[in-house]
């Protein structure tokens, strides 16, 4: 090994120094050791096999489910002046045979495959002819049926502890509970390896969780007051919304473009290499978008529906603030919603995984209800402890919290008393005494609790109702009219013997938190414009994403130095031989020259 894991990271990638258990890892690597590595999104994981593939002979596959993040990859590794390629099915038979001499030939640091090229007939055996310097397997919670994104052709990644002895295999994931965590290492022969755990804290993620009520309107205000002309991506459950709402988001002034798998592959190609190389871009889209999107300054992830559990929300939220920048994770939520992932949870025909479903979907609900710290409820789900982070809607504005326990009695009374048949509408108007013509004609009118609740706005009886259902107290028929039913849960608090407390539903003033300023000043803020302008210009001609460039953390870094040689401009983080070489000129000046015109 001629040059030092740190001489590439500085070099090369032009980091000073590494974070967390990096080098460690690095290190297992260079031993010839198998590893499980479990590192939050923006966490660094690429670096852990990246570099001790730099630093090792011969070639490191990478396996990894999606074409955009390979490519994505292969293009910031190419742009650093490493040779790398990706395989797969967008390829060519004259790229895919260069690729193949390229192999033969050693010409290669990095392949990236996917596990269906991998398993396919010969594959292997083809390997097998070359030097291969390490495996690493990314999204490795996919091996496991318990993981959140399960793929069969995962299973077949067995294998390569038998083909490859001596081989060492990195698994790396972002999201993986403890029962994941160990189908992961069974299924991958991985119990000689060793086990590096980063905290999943993300810091920088703001959380935010509230009721749905005109959920078009809130997305709007959202956007508008917290993140106005920023990337982000808004995740809906069907096709139907995706495109709905990407075109309300268009009517109103914003840049929004849809991704399904109902588009062709051409039009989800152009949306996401849109969404990639342009700045300020809005993505509404189903899950099947973003993951390994490499796109570091998206600075919020929006829900309009709820994700399926815990594992799912945390990689789909961790798709903002890659750069560590301040960013913003925004959910809303409505009773339709939970009955609906509820039934769809239920259509699975193994009974022990669909009641690992509903655990983790009712781990996931009580995130949502919950009334104090969330980062501390995020955390604890993957067996990690937490202070109160001061960084979610609940600690910045703490809630005020009330004892509902005799609305909640007096909801499941009417739920009951009215032969557990009606959706949630037809309780509310019993409750709140509107007389509607089909009260009047079943006579639930005459029950004794009609008109018991007018101290409650319609509005607020239907978050009490949501939360009733999220808790898990009450059944949502969705096949025929949202049909209300209790579950045997809900006794306890029928007969007074449990609390049921709720945030108190506040009145909206209008207005809304306004992010963290990033920059101090108007000044610093033309120079940051101006470098991001700049970079997007030479983004277009080197025809790849901005941030293969520079990440925004460099350009901030820039602005708050403000480096007048190449001395100075070496010394920012980010910035390693390749591309000060490339583009150091340029930005010192543009920097040097935006001094000049405030002087004068």
């Amino acid at each position: 090994m001629s040059v030092s894991p740190r001489e590439i990271l500085q070099n090369t990638f032009g980091y000073p120094e590494f974070r967390g258990p990096q080098e460690e890892i690095i290190n297992t690597a260079l031993s010839r050791r198998d590893a499980l590595v479990l590192m939050p999104t923006g966490g660094g994981k690429s670096l852990c096999y990246q570099i001790p593939a730099l630093c090792l002979d011969g070639t490191a596959i990478v396996i990894s489910p999606l074409i955009a993040l390979m490519q994505n990859q292969v293009e910031a590794l190419l742009a650093l002046g490493i040779p790398a390629a990706a395989l797969n099915s967008n390829c060519p038979p004259e790229e895919q045979s260069q690729i193949f001499n390229d192999l033969k030939n050693g010409n290669l640091k990095l392949l990236y495959v996917a596990p269906e090229r991998l398993s396919a007939p010969g594959f292997i055996d083809f390997l097998q002819t070359l030097n291969i310097s390490l495996f690493a397997i990314d999204e490795a919670h996919c091996v496991s049926h318990w993981g959140h994104d399960f793929r069969p052709e995962y299973l077949k990644l067995e294998q390569l502890q038998e083909a490859f002895p001596g081989i060492p295999r990195i698994a790396l994931t972002a999201t993986a509970d403890e029962r994941t965590e160990k189908d992961i290492i069974s299924r991958l022969g991985l119990q000689y390896g060793q086990i590096f755990r980063s905290s999943f804290d993300r810091p920088n993620i703001s959380y935010h969780v509230g009721g749905k009520n005109n959920a078009m309107a809130q997305l709007m205000k959202f956007i508008k007051h917290r993140h106005n002309g920023d990337a982000g991506i808004v995740y809906c459950m069907s096709r139907k919304k995706v495109e709905t709402i990407a075109a309300k988001l268009q009517e109103n002034g914003f840049e929004a473009l849809p991704y399904h798998a109902g588009l062709t592959a051409g039009e989800r190609a152009h949306n996401q290499s849109r969404f990639i190389r342009e700045e300020g871009l809005i993505m509404v889209a189903t899950i099947a978008f973003g993951m390994g999107i490499d796109k570091p300054n998206v600075r919020f992830v929006a829900h309009l529906d709820l994700p399926k559990n815990m594992e799912a929300y945390y990689q789909e939220t961790g798709r903002a603030g890659r750069d560590g920048l301040p960013a913003t994770a925004w959910m809303i939520y409505g009773q339709q919603d939970i009955a609906r992932l509820r039934m769809m949870l239920n259509d699975n025909p193994s009974a022990e995984q669909r009641i690992a479903d509903h655990q983790k979907f009712n781990a996931l609900l009580g995130y949502a209800e919950e009334l104090a710290c969330r980062r501390q409820i995020l955390l604890n789900y993957f067996n990690e402890k937490s202070e109160p982070c001061g960084n979610c809607d609940n600690c910045l504005t703490p809630p005020d919290i009330q004892d509902a326990t005799r609305d909640a009695q007096l909801a499941l009374s009417c739920i009951y008393r009215t032969g557990q048949i009606f959706g949630a509408g037809h309780i509310v108007n019993v409750l709140t005494g509107n007389k509607s013509d089909k009260v009047t004609e079943l006579a639930h009118d005459q029950l004794p609790l009609f008109g018991e609740g007018k101290h409650n706005s319609r509005h607020e009886w239907q978050a009490l109702i949501r939360s009733l259902l999220a808790r898990d107290l009450i059944h949502q028929d969705m096949e025929g009219y949202g049909a209300l039913s209790l579950k045997e849960s809900c006794r306890s608090y029928l007969k007074g013997d449990a609390k049921f407390a709720i945030r108190r539903e506040e009145k909206s003033s209008g207005q809304a938190r306004v992010s963290p300023k990033i920059l101090d000043n108007p000044e610093e803020q033309a120079l940051f414009d101006k470098l991001k302008a700049l970079r997007l210009e030479l983004a277009r001609e080197a025809d790849v994403p901005p941030y293969v460039i520079f990440h925004d953390r460099t350009l901030l870094e820039m602005v708050h130095l403000r480096p007048t040689d190449m001395t100075a401009f070496s010394s920012i983080s980010g910035i390693g031989a390749t591309k000060r070489e490339k583009y150091g000129d340029a930005f010192l000046d543009a920097i040097n020259g935006e001094a000049e015109e405030q002087a004068s």
